[in-house]
């Protein structure tokens, strides 16, 4: 039985004509560009955001049922910048089988406990995904997803490719121990402060917003001292034209020990990028907004051992970024 699914976590969705979806996390209609196929591609030269923009992360679907099995349909292509990442398939809350997804299309399927159980189906948060068809079995009836909305952006520390799965990125973890409705904005190398990337924060109703800010810009060299505080504030202006009153935390980079202290190629380390963003951020003077030092999410020490190279966390890394962040990313503040 088919049953069509009420997929969360994206902005806008694109059918073709066989039926394949593509999960926009940025909405590329708005684009003065031609995207071709279901990749996003062709991309302005040096380009990556709407190729990261088309990878599902964060994208789920959830259903009560007391089928004895689901089948996913789904179909991936390679990202040049991102292996394929698995499919997760949560029980009642909680891991039930993790599913390699394979170049290509594919049907998986997945035996389930007896019913009634909620399941949810959790996309991969690294690769080129197409999906089709969800069936079942037996009975199943698609669940709205509940909760309050957090929107988090920031680069592939927050798309976290390297995570075990889809439901342990750190924003999915953070997300499920507080029961929120997740909006994944991790964009793999192409956290830049692009405009697209505010307004889509500014049009999308939340009550939790979290901007990790920082390091793809030390590391592309894209904004200078003189420009970098300016930029920042204009970000954060145009999401509170949207957001009013909606408590906003902004992240500056987390430790990067073998990156510490080298000035990029415009003449900035990471402190001085840490410098400018909350200098950025303090400039509005913004009652509802705080800053939190990524240095203090892991300590030198931690982040050389759960690193998996110079820059990103690896799995067991974003386990213990979620349990940093998730008590300090709370509706309360």
């Amino acid at each position: 039985m088919g049953v069509d699914p009420l997929w969360t976590g994206y902005r806008h969705r694109a059918v073709d004509a066989d039926g394949w979806m593509t999960f926009w996390r940025l909405d590329p209609r708005e684009q003065p560009f031609e995207l071709h196929d279901w990749l996003g591609r062709p991309e302005r030269p040096g380009h990556r955001l709407w190729s990261r923009a088309a990878t599902p992360a964060g994208v789920r679907a959830g259903w009560r049922t007391s089928a004895s099995s689901v089948s996913l349909e789904i179909r991936a292509a390679l990202d040049i910048y991102a292996e394929i990442a698995p499919v997760d398939f949560l029980v009642n809350g909680e891991l039930h089988a993790r599913r390699p997804v394979e170049v290509g299309e594919q049907r998986i399927t997945v035996e389930l406990p007896p019913g009634p159980v909620v399941l949810e189906i959790w996309l991969p948060q690294g690769g080129a995904i197409g999906v089709r068809e969800v069936s079942f079995d037996g009975e199943a009836e698609a669940q709205p997803p509940t909760g309050p909305r957090w929107i988090t952006y920031g680069s592939s520390i927050t798309q976290c490719t390297g995570a075990y799965g889809p439901s342990e990125t750190w924003p999915a973890l953070v997300a499920r121990r507080h029961g929120w409705e997740l909006v994944a904005l991790g964009l793999a190398g192409e956290c830049h402060l692009d405009p697209i990337a505010a307004q889509t924060i500014r049009d999308t109703p939340a009550r939790m917003i979290s901007l990790c800010l920082g390091i793809n810009i030390y590391g592309g060299e894209t904004f200078g001292g003189r420009t970098l505080p300016g930029q920042v504030e204009a970000f954060i202006s145009t999401v509170r034209d949207g957001h009013p009153h909606t408590p906003i935390v902004v992240i500056t980079p987390l430790t990067v020990p073998n990156q510490e202290g080298k000035p990029n190629a415009l003449g900035l380390t990471l402190d001085d990028i840490r410098a400018c963003v909350e200098l950025g951020a303090r400039t509005l003077g913004d009652p509802d907004l705080q800053l939190i030092d990524g240095r203090t999410i892991l300590s030198h020490e931690e982040a050389q051992t759960l690193y998996a190279d110079d820059v990103h966390p690896n799995a067991d890394g974003y386990r213990l970024i979620a349990d940093r962040l998730a008590p300090l990313l709370t509706l309360s503040l």
